[in-house]
């Protein structure tokens, strides 16, 4: 952990820190990544699990709308770029070691590339795997046919 998440800890509420400095300690992974969790701000609803770097952080926290780093294209990524369903920024929280985001967000339509709500929607139960949602929207009317 370092020294300026150790500061924070005793932080009193509503206390104002430079966000430049938190976002320097913030512990990105060896590829310059953190994950960040997406929720549905209203209903509490996870929607999904991506990455952002430093750059992607910051241009959601600079527009409101929420943008990641694609780990398989090798470029930022703006949530619904190519399928219509973005993701507006509602809050932004580190946890308390500085590496893990959770991200507030007004999510529109599915967030799931399956066409789903949510991209966990495979249950696992104790006597095997169970699909808990059907998509909302057919996946080849979100990103055209393959």
């Amino acid at each position: 952990m370092t020294l300026t998440f150790k500061a924070l800890e005793r932080a009193p509420v509503d206390s104002r820190h430079d966000l430049d400095a938190v976002l320097e300690a913030v512990r990105f992974n060896a590829d310059g990544l953190i994950p960040a969790i997406a929720q549905q701000h209203d209903s509490g609803e996870v929607l999904m699990m991506a990455w952002m770097n430093r750059e992607a952080l910051e241009e959601t926290l600079r527009t409101g709308r929420v943008c990641y780093w694609s780990r398989s294209r090798g470029t930022l990524w703006r949530k619904g770029e190519s399928s219509g369903q973005q993701q507006h920024l509602k809050s932004a929280a580190l946890d308390c070691d500085g590496d893990t985001l959770l991200l507030q967000v007004e999510q529109m339509g599915p967030a799931c590339h399956t066409g789903r709500r949510s991209c966990f929607y495979v249950l696992l139960e104790q006597d095997g795997a169970r699909i808990g949602s059907a998509p909302l929207i057919d996946p080849d009317t979100l990103y055209g046919k393959a």
